[in-house]
């Protein structure tokens, strides 16, 4: 089930089925559509945020992650890490293209401020992919860690902090080249981040059951 929550009231005002194991939501730029990846369902669900039940629902394969959106509404992107492909969903069409052998098992996505490039994570490999929107190909690969998980991107586009999971690790990476500028060490199974702006720090939650704040 995806869940609504009233935010002024922190309540759960609805719940809406989807696909088995749902892990990862994005909401298209216009708030017409939440796209739900369901990871044991091997598809994306597609739901209304006025009807507010799933409309469509496409076959990806095995273990549908990521989730990224184009700032312009046009196209969302969806790594399915049972794979080494970036499946990218058409939202005025609702068709499927794909972009082939980016690496292995791509996990999470993070799309540039502007939409001209995209960032995976390849748990399979322990590297993130900078691939260039325009042609679909991997321009440049950085090593962080073993397991690189989630990321997070500064509002300006020009830093990523990558958790490595089984590393104990997260990593700073400068987008322009994909330099690993900064590797600290972390509590045990690092697995999410975020970016907060207004404080300008990072903060990293751990399976081992801490949430860590960094400037």
């Amino acid at each position: 089930f995806l869940y609504r929550i009233d935010v002024s009231h922190l309540k759960i005002d609805d719940a809406i089925e989807v696909g088995a194991v749902p892990k990862y939501v994005a909401v298209t730029p216009d708030g017409r559509f939440v796209l739900v990846s369901n990871w044991c369902g091997y598809d994306l669900s597609v739901v209304s945020t006025r009807l507010r039940r799933q409309v469509k629902h496409l076959n990806l394969g095995p273990y549908p992650r990521g989730l990224a959106l184009t700032p312009n509404g046009k196209a969302a992107y969806i790594a399915v890490m049972g794979s080494t492909n970036i499946a990218r969903l058409d939202l005025h069409t609702w068709k499927l293209s794909w972009l082939y052998g980016v690496g292995s098992s791509p996990r999470h996505l993070v799309m540039s401020p502007k939409g001209r490039w995209l960032y995976a994570t390849l748990n399979g490999e322990g590297t993130v992919a900078k691939i260039d929107i325009r042609s679909g190909q991997v321009v440049r690969k950085v090593s962080t860690g073993s397991a690189p998980r989630s990321m997070a991107m500064a509002p300006d586009g020009k830093a990523l902090y990558v958790v490595n999971y089984f590393s104990n690790t997260i990593s700073k990476v400068r987008t322009g080249d994909m330099r690993v500028l900064q590797t600290i060490s972390v509590n045990s199974s690092p697995i999410g981040i975020t970016y907060d702006a207004p404080t300008h720090t990072v903060w990293v939650a751990n399976y081992s059951g801490t949430i860590e704040v960094f400037r």
